[in-house]
This record gives structure tokens, C-alpha cells and sequence, in this order.
């Protein structure tokens, strides 16, 4: 935990040593707060290191995005980015794609039909902050806990509401979105 949190960065002043001292506690708590892992408690529980193994493997390079601005789904570590020049401007950050029966199609797409609040006539729930990618897929705030591994989507690529509010600052209608990897259990 400590390794996938000094790799990361941006928590606090983490000391690789094997032992969580009062500050990597605190780096700890710092980052499952922006994640929203429950409890926020600074102990690097199962979910806690889950999370940060996953941004650790999230590879820029495999969404092969090129130079202009590109949102990246990360399908194996359920795991989402911007990037704009071939650099990463935003992320990564944790995203819940398709379950099984659901799956989120993998490919080249762009954003078009954004909303603030969309109504699925298909399930029957609000989806704020709505950006479709293909078909009746696309981003937007989740509607329940992300971290809840027992459920997927049906096939949207569900954000926290600090990255939903990023995503749909940053992305516009065209925007190119490159969808890659197999959701484990699908």
C-alpha cells in the first residue's frame, strides 16, 4: 500500500518501510476519502489496497490515444483517464463498467448527447451528468456504491461525483473515447 501511494503521489508524505506510521495513516485516509472507500478509517483494508493496485496498473500508453484530447477506459483494472497531447491531464481514477450480461463494448468512439440529468426510460433511474458514447452506453455520475463489486453497470462507465463534474468540464461533444481490456467476470 504504501508502494501504490508514494508511486501515485499527491497523499501526503508516505514512508516505504513496511510499517504505517501516524503520516501514512493520514495518506492513507486522504485517499480513501477521494475514492469514497468506506469507512474512512487510514487502515490499508482489502478494498483500500484493491483500489490502489488498480491505479498503479493503469497503463496511458495502452490506450494508444494519440495527441488529441481522448478519454480512456480501462476495462481490466476498471480504471478511467484523460489525456490531451499524449499526456495524462486528468486521472487515473476508479470507474464500474458493464456486468456480466452487460458488458461495456470495447472500441473507438466520440461523445455526443450530453446532459446534465438524463432519464433511462431502460432502467428507470436518473443518470446525472450524461455523456453517451455508443449506443445507450455512456458516462456519467453513479447512481449507487462504485465500490460495490457485486453489481456492475449495463454497460455505462460509472464515475465518482468529483469525476463525472471533471469529465463533463473537460470533454465536449466529439471528444474521442477508446475503450480497451475485458471487465474481470464478463
Amino acid at each position: 500500500m504504501e508502494q501504490a501511494l508514494a508511486t501515485l503521489g499527491g497523499y501526503g508524505t508516505v514512508t516505504v518501510d513496511g510499517k504505517q506510521s501516524a503520516a501514512d495513516c493520514a495518506a492513507i485516509k486522504k485517499f480513501q476519502k477521494r475514492f469514497d472507500i468506506r469507512p474512512v478509517n487510514g487502515k490499508a483494508g482489502p478494498l483500500t489496497r484493491s483500489v490502489s493496485q488498480r491505479l498503479v496498473k493503469s497503463k496511458p500508453s495502452s490506450c494508444n490515444a494519440g495527441n488529441a484530447l481522448t478519454a480512456c477506459i480501462d476495462l481490466t483494472n476498471q480504471t478511467t483517464w484523460i489525456m490531451s497531447g499524449g499526456k495524462v491531464i486528468y486521472g487515473p481514477t476508479v470507474t464500474r463498467t458493464g456486468m456480466a450480461g452487460y458488458t461495456t463494448p470495447t472500441g473507438s468512439y466520440t461523445i455526443h448527447d450530453r446532459q446534465t440529468k438524463n432519464w433511462s426510460t431502460d432502467w428507470d433511474v436518473w443518470l446525472p451528468l450524461w455523456q453517451r458514447i455508443v449506443e445507450g452506453k455512456g458516462f456519467h455520475t453513479t447512481t449507487t456504491y462504485i465500490h460495490n463489486s457485486s453489481i456492475g453497470s449495463h454497460g455505462c462507465v460509472n464515475l465518482l461525483p468529483v469525476d463525472s463534474q471533471k469529465y463533463w468540464n473537460t470533454l465536449k461533444s466529439g471528444t474521442a473515447v477508446k475503450i480497451f481490456g475485458r471487465r474481470p467476470g464478463t
